[in-house]
């Protein structure tokens, strides 16, 4: 009977270690080094889940994407590089030759430069492989000025990078 239980108790701490979420985490600059907000990044059964609040942004739509190179260099931030791509697909969500893996929903900002979303994407993982958001060069959360229209290659017409974070493992 001790025997059944302790397998029991084994099997229950490998089965929760087999489904214990990963988590990393981002925090948003703008291009004059300002802190602008933060991501949680948690990695469950159902994908990657993003969680963001961010402010001191203009109102409206902004494309988000996740890019290739864990790099925020201001002003412009083109050291994170293009969208997180390792497939070499089309871009946008609308896309019947895409997506890209870093390719995510707009981000809605309110009236008063602030928002609070949270998306979740089965694109990309916190594991090993080509979709991996721990990748050698690592990988970065960027905020675009304008809407991605969601099917335009490279970026869906959503201009220059307004914010950007480095994402890290918790």
């Amino acid at each position: 009977m001790r025997y059944a239980v302790l397998a029991a108790l084994g099997w229950v701490l490998l089965s929760s270690a087999a489904f214990a979420e990963t988590k990393g985490e981002a925090e948003f600059q703008n291009g004059q080094g300002e802190k602008i907000g933060t991501a949680t990044l948690t990695e469950g059964a159902d994908g990657v889940k993003i969680a963001i609040v961010v402010s001191k942004l203009s109102p409206g739509p902004h494309g988000l994407h996740i890019h290739a190179a864990g790099k925020c260099e201001g002003p412009d931030f083109k050291s994170a590089g293009g969208h997180l791509n390792p497939e070499g697909k089309k871009h946008g969500l609308k896309s019947p030759e895409g997506p890209h893996a870093g390719d995510l929903p707009n981000l809605m900002v309110g009236s008063d430069g602030s928002a609070k979303t949270e998306v979740t994407t089965k694109q990309v993982t916190f594991k090993e492989g080509k979709n991996s958001l721990l990748q050698p060069e690592g990988t970065a959360l960027v905020i675009h000025v304008a809407e991605d229209d969601e099917k335009t290659d490279p970026i869906g017409n959503a201009g220059p990078r307004a914010a950007c974070g480095v994402i890290k493992k918790k």
